[in-house]
């Protein structure tokens, strides 16, 4: 099954945050507040209004609490608008 988002939606899989440090050290646990880390999986079309500025496979900082989480074939995804989507990490 694939995923294919309409309008101007993007489809991202969440990377795991790393919890030790290069050197060893591990961090206590990290504020829910925060922006999250994805790699873009798929994106949609986009729009007239709106003009698609990420790509597949993209590293990007989405908002904590936008999107709509789903679940195929045992991966976990998240669709959001590209508006949702903070930054891209290059």
């Amino acid at each position: 099954m694939k995923l294919v988002p309409l309008g101007d939606r993007v489809v991202l899989e969440q990377l795991v945050a790393e919890e030790t440090t290069k050197s060893g050290i591990v961090l206590p646990g990290q504020n829910k507040e925060k922006p999250q880390q994805a790699k873009v999986v798929a994106v949609g079309p986009g729009t007239e209004e709106v003009k698609m500025e990420v790509k597949k496979g993209d590293e990007v900082i989405y908002s904590k609490y936008s999107g709509t989480e789903v679940k195929i074939e045992d991966k976990e995804y998240i669709i959001v608008k590209q508006n949702d989507i903070l930054a891209v990490i290059k």
